[in-house]
């Protein structure tokens, strides 16, 4: 929700402190002042900087040209301190205000700027003392995962799964010293031992089935599955009650065997795409696996359904993580896990999978991995195994996976809000130029009126050349609506040209004017008036004044 001024005149009441900061900034400021400004209030638990307000008391709002193109000026702060940074423009009386939000820190995470960690001392920016820092970097409590466990020991690991582990290392690393390693040694050099006592993430990845019933029964995973939405009774369930990796192939079989085979049509050609994708699914199930609670007592479900499949997970989201930020915040709840994971080659990186799934979702026409179940209390995903758009899919596979590749996250994130016609998200929106030099996407209008379609090559590629027409034509009759809306609300005293600019900020005089002569042509208004003086009345011919 964008501020207010009833909320202007809150915050301009309210003392400059932690979560308040004021700048007068007139007709400019230094991003690189700004930036450390940021870092600092997100150390401080969050806050705004406020421009064009005096930052004396009684304040007065003066107005502020500075950072015209505020949306650029968040992609950069996004870029370069990692937090989700808003704006909002608020249009005053006495000028424009510009408000910057500033979302706070994660816990144990403090932000920096060019190298040194901000806080603020009255109107001053400071570096963190030595002794703040190690405070916040023990924030976060210890590693579950990586804690030996009170009572287990190496007796309590499946030899197997620890040489299918050596293998695995082996194949990521390359190191073939791994080979002449004794177990204990093995586990030792990958964390997840000391001497004869066992971390819990050794327990997790590695345990036989007899010792996480006794030591950690709750490192289990259900899978269920259901033959219909509507069906309450199971058709099939396993409980996996040993090491991760002794099941992880098993449970990825277990539900290859219902996965139904899309097909999606090109022209002639007919293609076909699973209903569940193996990669995707590997990812959820591993983020579970490294993100979960193991201090409560649930299991980790998999609900696989024709066309649906959940993932619920004991304890929410960890500190800082929220289903708007977590593709670019990496905060693993078990990070002994995740690195363990990372070693044998099962994730790229520790913490990391959830881009995955969702660049892989979009790239199969399917809907983006949805967090909606998600409470403070369990993390629920549902993948879906629908392609929405079977058109869309045609035209990415004829874009080719070579040039796909070349896609990141955000890249495939703002085509997919293009595609579905959703809002872009500010941090999106500079992915915009590679698109369009891509020719994947077009730019109608300008300024804040500023939208994107789908290319015309889309269009001509699914045969909808009419469809093309109407969207890229969509944005002008929409502004001679708006136009002949404000003209029809004003009959009485008629509308000066000066309010119709005000109606399109984001158009040119020479635009505006424009629209109008085609609206007079139509006989959908008139002109009343010469220059200045003239005004715009509904309806009928136009006619010069007596």
């Amino acid at each position: 929700m964008s501020a207010t001024l009833d909320e202007l005149d809150a915050w301009l009441s309210e003392p400059e402190g932690e979560r308040l900061e004021f700048k007068e900034a007139k007709s400019n400021f230094h991003f690189e002042t700004l930036a450390k400004y940021c870092a600092a209030l997100a150390n401080e638990g969050g806050g705004k900087i406020i421009f064009g307000v005096t930052d004396r008391r009684p304040r007065r709002v003066v107005g502020s040209t500075a950072f015209a193109e505020p949306g650029g000026t968040v992609a950069s702060l996004v870029n370069r301190l990692g937090i989700h940074v808003t704006f909002d423009e608020i249009l005053h009386a006495n000028g424009r205000v510009l408000v910057f939000h500033v979302p706070p820190r994660l816990v144990g995470v403090p932000i920096q700027y060019d190298g040194v960690y901000w806080s603020r001392a009255g109107d001053e920016l400071r570096p963190y003392s030595a002794d703040r820092l190690r405070r916040v970097f023990q924030e976060s409590g210890p590693d579950f995962s990586s804690e030996l466990h009170p009572d287990a020991v190496l007796d309590d690991l499946d030899p197997a799964l620890i040489e299918r582990f050596r293998e695995m290392w082996m194949r990521k690393s390359g190191n073939a010293a791994l080979s002449s390693m004794t177990p204990r040694q093995l586990l030792e050099d990958a964390e997840l031992a000391a001497g004869e006592r066992i971390t819990n993430a050794a327990l997790v990845l590695l345990g036989t089935r007899p010792a996480l019933g006794r030591r950690l029964a709750q490192a289990e995973l259900v899978f269920e599955y259901r033959s219909s939405e509507a069906s309450i009774p199971f058709q099939q369930r396993i409980e996996f009650r040993f090491g991760f990796l002794g099941y992880l192939d098993e449970l990825w079989n277990t539900i290859n065997l219902r996965n139904e085979v899309l097909q999606y049509r090109e022209g002639f050609f007919v293609g076909n795409i699973p209903a569940f994708n193996e990669a995707v699914v590997r990812e959820a199930v591993l983020n579970a696996l490294a993100h979960r609670d193991y201090r409560l007592p649930g299991s980790i479900f998999v609900r696989q359904y024709p066309r649906r499949l959940e993932i619920v997970s004991p304890g929410g989201f960890p500190p800082g993580i929220t289903a708007a930020n977590l593709l670019w915040r990496q905060s693993p709840r078990n990070r002994r896990i995740a690195d363990a994971c990372a070693k044998c080659g099962l994730v790229e990186r520790s913490g990391q999978g959830a881009n995955r799934m969702f660049e892989e979702s979009i790239k199969e026409g399917k809907p983006r991995p949805d967090f909606k179940g998600t409470d403070d209390y369990q993390v629920e995903l549902t993948l879906r195994g629908e392609i929405q758009n079977p058109a869309f899919l045609g035209f990415l596979q004829k874009i080719g996976a070579e040039r796909l590749a070349t896609f990141g996250t955000r890249d495939l994130l703002a085509l997919d809000a293009v595609q579905r016609e959703e809002p872009l998200p500010e941090d999106l929106k500079e992915r915009l130029p590679h698109l369009l030099d891509q020719g994947i996407i077009e730019r109608i209008g300008h300024g804040r009126g500023v939208r994107f379609i789908l290319s015309r090559k889309f269009h001509s590629f699914l045969g909808q050349h009419g469809a093309y027409t109407r969207r890229k034509g969509l944005d002008r009759e929409t502004n001679k609506a708006l136009l002949c809306r404000h003209i029809q609300e004003n009959q009485e005293a008629g509308s000066a040209f000066r309010d119709l600019e005000q109606v399109l900020p984001a158009l040119s005089r020479n635009q505006v004017q424009k629209l109008l002569q085609e609206l007079k042509a139509e006989g959908r208004i008139r002109l009343t008036g010469l220059k200045r003086g003239g005004r715009w009345f509904p309806g009928g011919p136009s006619y010069a004044p007596e």
